[in-house]
């Protein structure tokens, strides 16, 4: 429904149909990646995306997401794009840096690129918070990634 009725408002449009994603995952905290995986590709099917347009490449971990992030968005071959991982905290400082940096890779790809990027890098205190989000954060950044690929679209 229309928040306004004088102004024209763009709705969200989550169709897959015609999209290409590519989607990087970090290897690094792998049963939480495959969790993260599993719901986000469910949902880019059952939006339709076709199964042959979704690309994944695995990095070792969430430092290295970015960098393939940037070069699949140059590449010019996807709509939008996924980053999946996962950073547990330990009990050293190298938690902070890996998150706020992958974060930060993250945004600045999106933002030099103009491709969509949904970040579905969790930053979690320990694996039990992590498996119960997993598969609900995959989900919803399948939904952001087409979302926003839409809006963009929209927008120009």
């Amino acid at each position: 429904m229309p928040r306004r009725n004088d102004i024209r408002e763009l709705e969200p449009n989550l169709a897959g149909a015609g999209l290409s994603i590519g989607l990087v995952m970090s290897r690094f905290n792998e049963d939480i990646g495959d969790g993260l995986l599993s719901g986000c590709c469910a949902e880019l099917l059952r939006l339709g995306v076709a199964a042959e347009r979704i690309t994944l490449a695995t990095v070792p971990g969430a430092l290295e997401i970015p960098l393939v992030l940037k070069t699949m968005a140059q590449s010019g071959k996807y709509d939008a794009l996924v980053a999946l991982g996962c950073v547990i905290r330990g009990e050293t400082y190298h938690f902070e840096i890996v998150s706020n940096e992958s974060a930060r890779g993250i945004t600045e790809v999106q933002l030099a690129t103009g491709t969509p990027i949904a970040n579905a890098v969790l930053t979690t205190e320990d694996d039990d918070q992590a498996l119960v989000r997993m598969v609900q954060k995959g989900t919803e950044a399948a939904q952001a990634a087409l979302e926003m690929c839409h809006l963009l679209k929209a927008v120009k």
